[in-house]
């Protein structure tokens, strides 16, 4: 028995820092983009030694993955959260828009997502990046039941937000609570 709980507390710390370093991959990621970040800075970032990093990942390039598919997932739980217990297409996807404007509160995750776009122009990222934004807009359809157009109006919007939130312009393009329930922008006619 002892041994079964030393492996349990060994993988326990190992998924915990595997989390740690998928977090500090986020950050250095978002920052500096795939070709720019070392895994030094992610392990100095995540107070691990380098060689640390490639007993978790064996290399840049599945770490990068890894992080992708957290950013992700992140969205698709909150998406699938915020979903639970609506009636209709229109109250899910008016509750998965709210969720994702909590999510923009997470700068690095959002430029992360920005800089995964920019990477799939490198063939040896491309399908496993486009595999993630398609299943998420799969995803999206299936949480929600949109339509293919609806759906494509979801997106379309989240991209802008991408934009709008990485560039700091919130209080320009953004609606704040008040004005998206009410359903206009402060200064437009009603």
């Amino acid at each position: 028995m002892a041994g079964m709980a030393a492996r349990i507390s060994t993988r326990t710390s190992s998924d915990e820092r595997r989390e740690q370093v998928i977090d500090a991959a986020v950050k250095e990621f978002a920052a500096n983009g795939f070709h720019a970040t070392s895994t030094s800075a992610i392990a100095k970032r995540a107070g691990i030694s380098q060689p640390y990093i490639y007993a978790l990942f064996p290399n840049k390039r599945e770490l990068f993955l890894a992080a992708d598919r957290h950013v992700v997932d992140r969205i698709r739980r909150a998406f699938l959260e915020a979903a639970r217990g609506k009636d209709s297409t229109e109250e899910r996807l008016e509750a998965m828009g709210h969720a994702y404007l909590q999510l923009l509160a997470n700068r690095d995750e959002i430029r992360f997502q920005m800089q995964a776009h920019a990477a799939a122009g490198n063939p040896d990222l491309a399908e496993p990046i486009r595999k993630e934004f398609t299943g998420l807009w799969e995803d999206v359809k299936r949480i929600s039941g949109a339509s293919d157009e609806q759906t494509r109006e979801f997106m379309g919007k989240g991209m802008l937000l991408n934009v709008v939130a990485s560039l700091e312009l919130e209080d320009e393009f953004v609606p704040s609570e008040h004005e998206v329930h009410a359903g206009v922008r402060e200064g437009e006619p009603g």
